[in-house]
């Protein structure tokens, strides 16, 4: 299979756990995006749900599709989120946020009482930082925050620059929320934990896109089929 085919096969696999009644998290990318497809042709069949997603695109694509929706102010509590992932680790630790959602993915999974994460193989890591580490912050002073997660990375031992993420049109991305992103190049998080604290500490720092305690499940589309992995 090729990787669209894994993160598809990632994907129905996940929807082995969704049982009539649930309030579902809808996660952001290109691997949730085949969940809410498929998720979609089972509401169609009959199956009673109701969704918060983590993304405009993601509700656009709901609407679309004809799943109903629901808030966290209305549904505050949430039974199970199905997102993807830009790596995960043996321990199911997460660096999420590559399509810049990672702020509401974050709290749609925190507000649900189980997370899934579906992904094709090649997100499965031995050690998260390859791939760099979304950062949402706010714009103002975007300098000075830039500089002081540098100084945060360094002070965790994963020092490297960081970089403001830019659109098409060349100008500064703009998340659903209104912040921007830096993108942390690391390349190895030896402790992620000791990571997220010192980013929470910084002001300016929204959110980072490290998902630690969240994902129970990992779904792993590969040439072979799909295997999980539940965390240790």
């Amino acid at each position: 299979m090729d990787a669209e085919a894994q993160k598809r096969a990632a994907a129905a696999r996940a929807l082995d756990f969704v049982r009539p009644g649930m309030r579902l998290g809808l996660g952001t990318g290109s691997t949730a995006k085949h969940f809410v497809d498929l998720l979609a042709e089972r509401v169609r069949e009959g199956l009673d749900i109701v969704a918060v997603p983590t993304s405009d695109t993601t509700r656009a694509q709901a609407v679309r599709v004809g799943i109903s929706l629901t808030t966290l102010d209305e549904t505050p509590k949430l039974d199970l989120t199905v997102d993807g992932a830009d790596e995960i680790a043996p321990d199911l630790t997460l660096i999420k946020g590559g399509g810049g959602a990672l702020l509401r993915e974050k709290i749609v999974a925190s507000a649900s009482a189980k997370m899934i994460v579906i992904a094709d193989e090649s997100k499965w890591v031995p050690i998260l930082g390859r791939f760099p580490l979304p950062i949402e912050i706010v714009p103002f002073g975007a300098a000075a925050t830039r500089r002081a997660v540098e100084a945060a990375a360094a002070e965790a031992g994963c020092p490297g620059p960081s970089m403001l993420r830019m659109d098409m049109s060349g100008h500064a991305f703009v998340t659903d929320g209104g912040h921007w992103l830096l993108d942390a190049q690391l390349q190895r998080i030896a402790d992620p934990r000791a990571l997220a604290a010192r980013l929470c500490e910084v002001p300016g720092v929204m959110e980072h896109g490290l998902f630690i305690g969240l994902a129970e499940t990992a779904i792993l589309g590969g040439p072979n089929g799909v295997r999980l992995v539940e965390r240790p």
